[in-house]
């Protein structure tokens, strides 16, 4: 079982992936390593002006990245990304949940690792009415569009 407070890297796939605009303010130079990597079982939707992810189907693809916060920016690291993604533990009104999974890298090991998933009520609502993003990778997604 995981612990709340266990220390994993995380795995970003929307405004928190390098380059993209969450990366710099939350994650540039707190970082030890990065890599690129997928989940799989999870789907991803549109969202305004970012995505959001959800579990899914067996065959389902997200593409990101695996972070490693540096052992002296970790804390500080966790906090930043909690409140970004409006997560506190156990509260009901959170917009994600931070959860384990496991993210695959491209040596093709698996590495565990934290994920913002849509709380249970957003997660609903995208399932019935949300558009999926088309290959599970969302900068691809927008470089298609245009």
């Amino acid at each position: 079982m995981t612990r709340e407070s266990e220390r994993l890297p995380f795995f970003v796939y929307g405004t928190l992936r390098p380059g993209e605009a969450n990366y710099g303010p939350t994650l540039r130079g707190r970082t030890a390593a990065e890599e690129p990597a997928h989940i799989e079982g999870a789907l991803l939707y549109e969202g305004p002006g970012y995505p959001y992810a959800t579990a899914g189907p067996d065959g389902a693809v997200v593409h990101g990245a695996l972070v490693r916060p540096r052992d002296t920016e970790y804390d500080a690291v966790c906090a930043v990304l909690d409140r970004l993604e409006g997560y506190a533990p156990g509260d009901p009104h959170n917009l994600y949940e931070r959860v384990v999974t496991e993210a695959v890298c491209p040596d093709g090991k698996t590495v565990r690792a934290w994920v913002y998933l849509a709380a249970e009520p957003l997660a609903a609502r995208l399932r019935a009415t949300g558009t999926p993003i088309e290959g599970g990778d969302w900068p691809a997604s927008r470089a298609a569009a245009g």
